[in-house]
């Protein structure tokens, strides 16, 4: 659940989206918001294992992911099953502005 107001997500929303036609473009708006907007690398737990978020990439399918990295192995993401560390890093609430659209 996430800690922000639905006003202040719907505000988020309005500034990701602003100029977009149609949902390929929505979702674009969102990629450019969290890729410009998050503070990485982060560090976060996914299957109980530490990760370094090292990036954000659209994918083929049309997904945003999170790129991470354990030593050398490499692994998208998607953002929406991303768990987040404490404290979030910089730039985190586009993540929960574009969960909150998703849905």
């Amino acid at each position: 659940m996430s800690p922000w107001a639905p006003a202040a997500l719907e505000a988020l929303i309005e500034e990701a989206t602003v100029d977009a036609y149609g949902e390929d473009e929505q979702l674009t708006g969102f990629f450019t918001m969290i890729e410009e907007s998050l503070a990485v690398p982060f560090t976060t737990t996914v299957l109980g294992v530490e990760v370094s978020v090292v990036g954000v990439d659209l994918a083929e399918d049309g997904r945003v992911v999170a790129r991470c990295a354990r030593g050398s192995v490499r692994q998208d993401i998607g953002i929406l099953d991303l768990p987040l560390p404490e404290p979030a890093p910089e730039g985190w609430q586009w993540i929960e502005a574009y969960r909150y659209w998703a849905r």
